[in-house]
């Protein structure tokens, strides 16, 4: 049937996952950092979750669609309560999935006798987005990594593994507010950049600096080599 129902733009979609919270049928999830709809017949087309996105990522249409299903979402809710009770009670959080309070517990490792002292890889300064010039000397043949912030908390071994040999940028896309994409279209645009690393959180927040690297290596009209490595809260590598 044809019927008004929501559509996410993935362009615009920054992956907050405020509309997953804010629809009460579940017909939103987050996949790969991006919201998605999961199914035609959880969306009852009434738009609860529009106002929550904060980059106008969603917005009505009309197509070929099941119809809305109010059973089905019944008993979804109705399986995921009974999953939920089976776990832990754990305090409830309302909020962007990337400020979850989480705590790990380490290991302590001894250290090793007569340890030389770890040498810092940063190559240049300032490192901030915000802050570096456009035009600046290092970008000449820079293999560039563009990091989020957290990054470099959450990996012991970010410096030796990943800013050793390259030009670092910084950023966090929630905190800063700012769409990076069109300083970095310019740095890449206007210097002899070899490379692009971008360096994520797997938190959807950091989905942010992704796209706004990815927008500017296709806005600067170059082919260049990149690809984004994606960290887990507890330091893994989840995805390179």
């Amino acid at each position: 049937m044809i019927r008004k129902i929501i559509h996410i733009d993935e362009e615009k979609c920054n992956g907050c996952g405020a509309c997953v919270t804010a629809c009460h049928e579940g017909a939103i999830g987050l996949v790969n950092g991006k919201a998605k709809l999961m199914r035609d017949d959880y969306c009852d087309g009434f738009g609860d979750c529009l106002p929550g996105c904060p980059t106008g990522a969603i917005t009505f249409t009309e197509r070929e669609a099941a119809a809305y299903d109010e059973q089905a979402v019944l008993e979804n809710k109705q399986k995921k309560a009974a999953a939920a009770a089976e776990k832990p009670a754990a305090p409830a959080f309302h909020g962007c999935p990337g400020s979850a309070m989480r705590q790990f517990h380490r290991e302590q490792a001894a250290a090793p006798a007569a340890a030389a002292p770890l040498q810092s890889q940063l190559a240049q300064w300032p490192c901030q987005i915000k802050l570096v010039p456009v035009n600046a000397p290092y970008f000449d043949g820079a293999k560039l990594l563009i990091a989020a912030d957290c990054t470099a908390y959450a990996y012991a071994n970010i410096h030796e593994e990943f800013m050793k040999g390259h030009v670092t940028l910084i950023g966090c896309p929630k905190l800063d507010a700012v769409d990076y994409s069109e300083k970095l279209t310019e740095i890449i645009r206007n210097n002899n950049i070899k490379s692009v690393t971008v360096l994520r959180m797997e938190v959807p927040c950091c989905g942010g600096l992704e796209h706004a690297a990815v927008t500017a290596l296709k806005n600067s009209g170059k082919f260049i080599p990149w690809n984004v490595v994606t960290f887990s809260t507890d330091g893994r590598i989840l995805d390179r």
